[in-house]
């Protein structure tokens, strides 16, 4: 038996998982600016999206399909290559940010979130029965206090198992912002394969991380569902 766990403790992959875990808190870091970010930008840009204001709504719907039509890699590339070429941009404020691997990361990760986002929460907002607005209406209440005590609130439920998705897929998507030389889990890895020349064992450890910030990601989905539909609770 202790030849075992001294053989494991001795492991290319049980070195590798703390090498890797050191960046957990990069990884971390783009997740907490991007998630909450992208999510309030999502429910602005659905709002938009159902709007009687048919420029606004064109508007937005382009920039829906353009972003949702591209790989999320070719975005980080156009952010952090691209606009670096352009001479108005390097001689502007925004430099100050665009220069640095981990805004870039930050800026297409939300660019990207907020697109499907909004075509989940206007779903949400579109599927919420006319009677449920007609009896707010009826209670007295204006524009931004229907919004925000009844359209919002039931769309958001509805909506919650589809976004839990979306938030899966953004924690798996923060990998390609190792391909701006952000060192987060996947950029280490990436590290650690090319000094050792052991891919498996080195992306073996990336993925435990991932597989457990995912698990941690579904049971905070779970939570908000039970939270927030009384219905299963009652089960309960």
């Amino acid at each position: 038996m202790i030849e075992f766990l001294n053989s494991i403790q001795n492991s290319l992959i049980y070195k590798n998982f703390f090498l890797v875990l050191s960046g957990l808190d990069n990884t971390i870091l783009l997740l907490l600016i991007s998630l909450p970010v992208g999510f309030v930008l999502a429910l602005l840009f659905a709002l938009g999206r159902v709007s009687k204001i048919a420029l606004l709504s064109r508007t937005i719907a382009s920039y829906i399909f353009v972003i949702r039509g591209t790989p999320l890699l070719v975005q980080i590339y156009l952010i952090y290559f691209g606009l670096g070429s352009v001479k108005f941009i390097r001689e502007s404020f925004l430099w100050y940010a665009l220069k640095e691997p981990f805004w870039c990361g930050v800026i297409a990760l939300t660019i990207n979130t907020v697109a499907y986002g909004a075509e989940i929460f206007r779903g949400g907002i579109q599927s919420i029965e006319k009677s449920q607005v007609e009896s707010g209406l009826s209670l007295g209440f204006g524009k931004f206090l229907l919004l925000r005590k009844i359209i919002l609130p039931i769309a958001i439920r509805k909506v919650l198992p589809s976004y839990g998705n979306e938030l899966i897929l953004m924690v798996k998507a923060t990998s390609l912002v190792s391909l701006t030389t952000y060192m987060e889990m996947t950029g280490i890895a990436r590290k650690i394969m090319a000094k050792t020349f052991a891919p498996v064992e080195a992306f073996i450890a990336a993925g435990i991380l991932y597989l457990f910030l995912n698990f941690l990601m579904v049971q905070f989905v779970k939570y908000l569902e039970w939270k927030y539909n009384p219905h299963l609770r009652l089960n309960n």
